[in-house]
C-alpha cells in the first residue's frame, strides 16, 4: 500500500499542478501580450503579427495529444519538468530576436507551455472520486488565469524595462518551477501501459469525443481567439493605450478563467448536456451582438458576456469527456484540448484575413455566432438535455 505522503496527497497535487498550469500559461501569451511593443520595435505587418500570435497556439494545440498519452505513461511530474525545461532556450533567443522569422519560429516552440493543460486533466483525475471529476478539472483550469497575469503584468513591465528585458524575466519563473517539480512533485503518481493510439482511430471508435471536441473547439477557442486578438483590436480599433488594453484583457481572462470551476460543480449537479445549451446560446448571441454595434461600452459588455460563457462551458465540457471515453483517456483528453486550442488559432487568422480584405471584424464575429447554431443544433438533436 503506497504511503499518503504529501507529494501524492489529492490537495497538494492539485494546488501544484494548477500552479504549474499558471506559470505555463503566463509563458505561452508572452508574445501576443507584448505584441503592441514588438510590432512597433521591428515594424511588422499586420499579417506578420496574427502569425505570429497565433503560433505558440498552433504548436501547443498539436502536442496536447502526445502530451495527454505521455502523462499517463510517465507520471505528470516528468513531463511537467521536461516542458520547463525546453522552454528556457526558446524564451531567451525570443528576447533577442530581430525579424518576423525568428519570432513565428521561437514562438512554434513555447507553445509547449500552452500543452500542459493535457497533463493535469490526464493526472488529477487519478487522485480523486469519480463525483469530483468537474469540480477538480475546474480548479485546475483556473490555471489559465496565468494568460491574465501576463496579458496585464507584461505591458507593464515592458513600459518600464522594455519587452526584451521583461521577456528575460520570465527565465526566473520557468527555472523556479523546475527546481519545485524535481523536489516536490509526486513520483509514485499511477501510470498506465497503454501503448499510443492513432488519433485518427481513436476518433473513427469514439465519434461522441470528435462531436465534444468541436464543442471545445467553440468554448475554449473563444476564450483564446479573445485573449490574443484584444490588446491588438482594442489599441487599432478603439485607441486604447497598450496598458490599458492589457487591463481589460486581463478581466476578460480573470472572469473566464474564475467562473470556470463554477461550470465544473454545475457539470457534477446537473445534465452538462443542458448546460451547454444554455453556453453555445449565449456565445451566440454575444457575438452577434459584437458584429451589430460598434460603441465601446456596448463592446465591453459583450466580451465580458462572452469570457463568462465560455469559462463555464470549459469547465462543462471535460465532465463530458471521461462520459464518452472510459479507456485510453490521456488521448481522449489530448484530442479534446488540442481540438480547443486550435479553436484559439484557427479564428485569429480567419479574422487577421477578414480584416485585411474588409478593414472590419463584423464578419469574424458572425462566424461565432454560426458556429454556435451548429454546436446548438447537434446538441439538440443528439444529446438528452433534460435538466
Amino acid at each position: 500500500m503506497t504511503t499518503l505522503s504529501i507529494t501524492n496527497r489529492p490537495t497538494f497535487q492539485l494546488s501544484l499542478q494548477t500552479f504549474s498550469l499558471v506559470s505555463s500559461f503566463m509563458v505561452w501569451v508572452i508574445l501576443s501580450s507584448l505584441m503592441p511593443f514588438i510590432s512597433q520595435d521591428l515594424n511588422l505587418t499586420a499579417t506578420q503579427i496574427t502569425w505570429i500570435t497565433s503560433a505558440p497556439v498552433i504548436s501547443g494545440s498539436l502536442l496536447r495529444i502526445p502530451m495527454g498519452y505521455y502523462t499517463g505513461k510517465f507520471g505528470a511530474s516528468k513531463v511537467f519538468i521536461f516542458n520547463f525545461i525546453a522552454l528556457i532556450i526558446p524564451v531567451y533567443l525570443i528576447s533577442t530576436s530581430t525579424s518576423f522569422i525568428a519570432l513565428f519560429s521561437l514562438g512554434l516552440l513555447i507553445g509547449i507551455s500552452g500543452a500542459t493543460f493535457s497533463i493535469g486533466v490526464t493526472s488529477l483525475p487519478k487522485y480523486y472520486a469519480k463525483e469530483k471529476h468537474g469540480f477538480v478539472n475546474g480548479i485546475f483550469g483556473l490555471g489559465n488565469i496565468g494568460t491574465a497575469f501576463t496579458s496585464f503584468l507584461a505591458p507593464v513591465l515592458a513600459n518600464l524595462l522594455g519587452w526584451r528585458l521583461t521577456i528575460q524575466l520570465y527565465l526566473i519563473l520557468i527555472i523556479f518551477m523546475i527546481f519545485i517539480h524535481f523536489f516536490f512533485a509526486d513520483k509514485t503518481e499511477q501510470t498506465t501501459t497503454e501503448k499510443f493510439i492513432n488519433p485518427i482511430n481513436f476518433l473513427r471508435k469514439n465519434k461522441n469525443i470528435f462531436v465534444i471536441s468541436l464543442f471545445y473547439f467553440l468554448t475554449f477557442g473563444t476564450f483564446v481567439t479573445f485573449t490574443v486578438m484584444l490588446p491588438t483590436l482594442l489599441v487599432s480599433v478603439f485607441e486604447l493605450s497598450e496598458v490599458d488594453a492589457g487591463l481589460i484583457t486581463a478581466i476578460f481572462i480573470i472572469i473566464a478563467t474564475l467562473i470556470r470551476p463554477v461550470g465544473g460543480i454545475l457539470g457534477d449537479k446537473f445534465n452538462p448536456y443542458f448546460l451547454l445549451v444554455i453556453v453555445f446560446t449565449t456565445i451566440g448571441l454575444s457575438s452577434l451582438l459584437l458584429s451589430l454595434v460598434n460603441e465601446y461600452n456596448i463592446f465591453i459588455i459583450a466580451i465580458m458576456i462572452l469570457s463568462l460563457s465560455s469559462g463555464i462551458g470549459n469547465g462543462v465540457v471535460f465532465k463530458v469527456v471521461p462520459m464518452v471515453a472510459t479507456t485510453q483517456t490521456g488521448v481522449a483528453n489530448g484530442i479534446v484540448a488540442a481540438t480547443g486550442s486550435f479553436g484559439g488559432f484557427i479564428p485569429p487568422l480567419v479574422i487577421g484575413f477578414i480584416i485585411g480584405a474588409t478593414n472590419s471584424y463584423t464578419i469574424g464575429f458572425i462566424l461565432f455566432s454560426i458556429l454556435s447554431a451548429v454546436c446548438l443544433i447537434i446538441i439538440l438533436s443528439k444529446y438528452n438535455i433534460e435538466n
